[in-house]
């Protein structure tokens, strides 16, 4: 009983001390001219010296020497640079709050076949970690569940809501399934089954037992697409409602890969149902790129700042393989996993990128229109075009570089959100108590 109620404690503790004055902003009321800056318009073009006007949510014109509507709200961007907000694809924002404790984590369910569950309905729009995405120039975020070998259905939201129904961007717009690692393991070290000190534990091979599961699968959607094709059902089967998109590919189907070998599996599923694939991870991805494109997959690259999969890779080939896969024609987009900087880093990974073979509008580009291409929702973001929704955001410098890139203003929708945050909070907190005053 005291468990539990320091539990609750806990969770409302969170709630009570998150952001209470950072409110989500009113819908636009009047035209909004952002002018003279420098604007990226995140398909590779850069407009000198350039106006955007949005438009009750949309952006209404992009050029030169755009004329002021009456009664517009003017933003000088002189000196500043104008970007698509970015995109963050695969993430666990607002189901993990703190790993470490449990009872701030609602990422996953208990057993391995769990196409029916939803991130977005666990989704909490209070979480303190939404902010500082925002300050980062983050907009739009991926939200995955995790656990099993089919963890659910993940949607895009966009970071300024109330709640999880006005959060949402995309509801439920691919299953996510992680690949078996079809890699024997070492043993005997650790202490673990078969190790020193443990008693000594049948050999299983790990290969095996993930084909094994792989067909596991390949049964689960072939009896599923039995099931859809029917009219009418004795009974309700929410597992093989909830794929039903994938054979229409209103869905995509996201397979959690690293390994060659796993990826060969995930072009099976190509081939045997049709299905649109999204391979996340994808480390050596960079070995089969010409499969890739002539399977018309594409690829989240998780994680820049990493070591490579296996041992044999160049040292620098985390690195180096977004610049392999643009050669190749692969459609690919940027990704920050990292638990420690919980998707901060996007815009460096994508930096890093820029710096091992990809040019920097190619770079910017696999964190806005690509990562809006590869989630499915090109026609309404990803780059600053006429009809698109008017998710920007204004950097005082080069967005990718760390030294230089402070987010000034940013708009999801037309709406100027609020880029406060507790991390910004706690700085003034303590400049104020030191009476220290800001280098800048």
């Amino acid at each position: 009983m005291k468990k539990i109620l320091f539990y609750i404690l806990f969770l409302f503790s969170l709630n009570a001390s998150s952001q209470e004055t950072v409110y989500p902003a009113p819908k636009q009321d009047k035209p909004i001219i952002i002018q003279n800056a420098t604007i990226h318009v995140g398909n590779g073009q850069v407009i000198e010296n350039g106006s955007v006007l949005i438009t009750n949510g949309k952006i209404t014109a992009v050029g030169k020497n755009l004329s002021v509507p009456s009664g517009a709200s003017t933003v000088d961007a002189q000196g500043k640079h104008v970007y698509p907000g970015l995109i963050l694809p695969n993430s666990n924002l607002g189901l993990v709050e703190i790993s470490s404790v449990r009872a701030s984590s609602d990422v996953q369910e208990l057993g391995e076949l769990n196409p029916n569950i939803r991130a977005l309905s666990a989704y909490n729009s209070d979480s303190k970690v939404i902010n500082t995405l925002r300050s980062s120039g983050i907009l739009l975020v991926n939200v995955v569940p995790q656990g099993g070998i089919i963890s659910g259905s993940s949607s895009v939201v966009q970071l300024d809501a109330w709640n999880w129904e006005d959060a949402a961007y995309l509801t439920d717009g691919g299953i996510h399934f992680r690949m078996p690692l079809l890699l024997p393991r070492p043993r005997g070290f650790g202490g673990g089954p078969g190790g020193v000190g443990g008693p000594a534990q049948p050999q299983i091979d790990p290969v095996k037992l993930g084909l094994e599961q792989v067909d596991r699968m390949k049964s689960f959607f072939s009896e599923a697409k039995a099931y859809n094709t029917e009219t009418k059902h004795e009974q309700t089967n929410l597992k093989f409602e909830s794929v039903k998109g994938l054979y229409d590919k209103s869905k995509k189907l996201y397979v959690h890969a690293n390994t060659v070998k796993q990826m060969l599996v995930a072009l099976d599923f190509v081939r045997e149902f049709g299905f649109d694939v999204v391979l996340v991870g994808g480390s050596d991805s960079w070995q089969i790129a010409d499969l890739l494109k002539q399977n018309n997959v594409s690829v989240i690259l998780n994680q820049a700042h990493n070591l490579p999969t296996m041992e044999d890779d160049d040292i620098d080939q985390p690195y180096k393989t977004a610049a392999m896969l643009q050669k190749a024609g692969v459609l690919f987009a940027l990704n920050d996993e990292d638990g420690q900087t919980r998707g901060r880093n996007l815009s460096y990974n994508a930096g890093t990128s820029a710096a091992y073979g990809l040019t920097k509008e190619q770079a910017l580009q696999a964190i806005t229109l690509n990562a809006a291409k590869v989630l499915g929702i090109d026609k309404k973001t990803g780059s600053i075009e006429v009809g698109k929704d008017a998710n920007i955001i204004i950097s005082t410098g080069d967005i990718l570089d760390m030294r230089t890139s402070v987010v000034s203003d940013a708009f999801i929708q037309g709406r100027k959100v609020d880029l406060n945050d507790k991390q910004k909070q706690l700085n003034e907190r303590y400049k104020h108590k030191y009476e220290l005053k800001s280098p800048f």
